[in-house]
């Protein structure tokens, strides 16, 4: 009984081997990924067909464009989006979509291994990169005078990046003075013609007004507006070389390098901040003509976008 079983199982056996031996081969296996909706960009210059065709159809494969479609070879797709590989960061921005070049799986496949690396799965050659995703965060900070990296009592401060800002030199004072203080007060006329030896400043205002009676007489120059137009300048200036830009109307005026105000007769007002230039008469010493200019402290707000991975 025990033979005659063993006979039956071994002559089944046998034919299903002769049938297998007499059969088709073996259907391919098919390919998982879906094509259906792949479509080639059309453009008149081929790079930008191609980069075009691989940002439209992100989330796709180059599988689809290359091996099944034979749309763009391969060494032509590695020629026109080698530059724009993901480990430099650069990012094609097309008509239809957004392209970041191929991952090192990629590249081995289309360089035939000359750049990239080899001996991945085919799932992983053909995917798409996924851009990860950015996060943006806008930083803000302070800039302006910085009284303790620079001698603002010093007139060279003027030119300094965060340095005081200052106006221009005018016209030397227009007599002779045979005291150093008149002198510089005729130089302060000079600069901000309304300001005489009993009229004063105030330096957030710009207002001049009488020492005498307290009464307002003119706005000096220059005035507000001007004085900020300048902060402004220094502030973009500062901003820019951050790596930021300037937050509009976030400049501040301050007070002058100086609080010296002067007393009585050469009373201009505090914190303004004057530099002078005196100049001794050649042949009468003794007698001065000096020219004078104005400083302001400053600060402004920079913002920065900081875009990382997450």
């Amino acid at each position: 009984m025990y033979l005659r079983n063993a006979a039956v199982a071994f002559a089944f056996a046998l034919l299903l081997l002769l049938a297998a031996a007499g059969s088709e081969p073996a259907a391919a296996r098919a390919i998982p990924w879906d094509c259906a909706d792949w479509q080639a960009f059309a453009h008149a210059d081929r790079p930008t067909a191609i980069l075009e065709s691989l940002a439209e159809n992100r989330g796709k494969t180059l599988y689809c464009g290359i091996d099944q479609s034979d749309t763009f070879a391969k060494a032509e797709t590695w020629e026109a989006g080698k530059d724009r590989n993901e480990r430099d960061d650069t990012v094609y921005f097309g008509e239809r979509g957004q392209f970041r070049g191929f991952i090192a799986a990629q590249e081995g496949w289309l360089t035939e291994g000359a750049s990239g690396v080899t001996g991945v799965s085919r799932d992983r050659i053909f995917e798409f990169p996924r851009e990860e995703r950015r996060v943006k965060r806008v930083k803000r900070f302070t800039v302006g005078t910085d009284a303790d990296q620079f001698p603002i009592s010093e007139e060279a401060s003027c030119a300094a990046a965060l340095g005081i800002i200052c106006t221009a030199y005018v016209a030397e004072s227009a007599s002779w003075d045979n005291s150093v203080s008149g002198s510089r007060t005729n130089g302060r006329i000079a600069q901000s013609p309304g300001l005489t030896t009993h009229r004063r400043i105030n330096w957030q205002t710009q207002a001049i007004t009488n020492t005498n009676n307290g009464n307002f007489v003119q706005t000096a120059r220059p005035n507000t507006d001007q004085w900020l137009a300048m902060a402004t300048d220094a502030a973009n200036a500062v901003c820019r070389s951050r790596g930021a830009r300037y937050v509009a109307g976030s400049a501040a005026l301050g007070p002058g390098h100086s609080d010296n105000r002067g007393g009585g007769a050469n009373d201009h007002g505090s914190n303004l901040g004057w530099f002078y230039d005196s100049r001794e008469h050649d042949s009468s010493p003794g007698w001065y003509r000096t020219k004078a200019r104005q400083s302001r402290t400053w600060t402004a707000t920079c913002k920065k976008t900081i875009r990382r991975k997450r």
